[in-house]
């Protein structure tokens, strides 16, 4: 296994993104390759107190890199030499088996379909994290690769998000939902309510309707449908919501000694309440309806961020669902 990384994607890059990928590369004795400008990555290897690369790292120099604030419509064409392109290159040529960046989401989504390209007959690849509920875990399909969506895109969200729950969670009827502010039909702009008539004719999935935030994260459902803007928002909250609880709860439980003793208890319980919702222990998510395996990592991802990232990479990477995805891909396009 070849994992390619960018190193200089990301706030905390290129220090958190190196330490992060040699750990890693300890952990899971893979191979590993690091795009971006090679003085700047050997400076955070001394950092990390190496005074060298370790046997299966290398480093890919590139002169340029992709900032927050280009545009990524034209960011490919505007640069040639950046740590991303050249990564996402390399794992269209076969130089590696998945990439990761912490880099601006739009830009990579762009490189990932100019370059890598998506699976044939998906309109547009979307982020699909599985996300902590009450009852289990749900697919929040999209979560930020698009933030402007029409309802045929929904559409393909619904059916990408029901196979990938079949695939990662073992669902063998999974519930889709559309993120709304109501259960009724007529609820939402025109996008959700336009939606929601396209869903309700699809044979292929099972559809429940409109679903509240509040709803979703209770397990009203298996599949949570919607846009980017939307559905990185609903993320972020959850994220927010998780870190304040955490702390909230952790102040209560330092009043006295017997919350102090009380703390002792449930400890446990409360760290790994915290992890589910923290973005460094996920790592990452792919891009589901991308032809090679492609994950982004947080942008404020720190070393364990990019070193969990690199466990779920391999993982995508062997689990075949690319493939699988071609083929269920190829049986919507015969159906339409």
């Amino acid at each position: 296994m070849k994992i390619i990384i960018d190193a200089m994607g990301g706030d905390h890059a290129p220090l958190e993104i190196v330490k992060g990928a040699l750990s890693g590369q300890q952990r899971l004795g893979v191979e590993l390759v690091l795009t971006g400008h090679e003085s700047a990555i050997m400076d955070a290897v001394r950092a990390c107190g190496m005074d060298a690369l370790p046997a299966g790292v290398t480093i890919r120099h590139t002169a340029e890199e992709v900032s927050m604030h280009d545009d990524p419509a034209t960011v490919f064409r505007k640069k040639k030499d950046t740590s991303m392109g050249v990564g996402l290159t390399m794992l269209k040529n076969g130089e590696g088996d998945a990439f990761i960046s912490a880099g601006s989401t739009g830009a990579l989504l762009t490189g990932a379909t100019l370059i890598t390209k998506r699976v044939r007959g998906i309109r547009r690849a979307a982020m699909a994290p599985l996300i902590p509920t009450t009852t289990g875990k749900a697919v929040l399909i999209d979560c930020g690769a698009n933030a402007e969506c029409t309802a045929e895109y929904l559409v393909q969200f619904a059916h990408l998000g029901s196979f990938y729950a079949k695939s990662m969670l073992g669902l063998e009827n999974p519930r889709v939902g559309l993120l709304n502010i109501g259960t009724e039909p007529e609820k939402g702009t025109d996008l959700q309510r336009a939606a929601y008539g396209l869903l309700q004719q699809e044979q292929d999935i099972n559809f429940i309707g409109n679903i509240e935030a509040k709803e979703a994260v209770k397990g009203g459902c298996d599949v949570i449908v919607c846009d980017g803007f939307s559905g990185n928002v609903f993320l972020k909250t959850m994220e927010g919501v998780g870190s304040f609880a955490g702390s909230a709860l952790k102040g209560i439980f330092k009043k006295n000694l017997l919350t102090k003793l009380a703390a002792l208890a449930v400890m446990p319980g409360l760290n790994a309440f915290r992890a589910m919702l923290d973005p460094n222990k996920v790592g990452g998510t792919a891009f589901i309806g991308v032809a090679k395996p492609v994950i982004k990592a947080h942008g404020s991802s720190n070393a364990e961020a990019i070193e969990n990232a690199m466990v779920q990479a391999g993982s995508f990477a062997e689990s075949g669902f690319i493939q699988q995805m071609e083929q269920y891909a190829a049986t919507l396009n015969g159906r339409e």
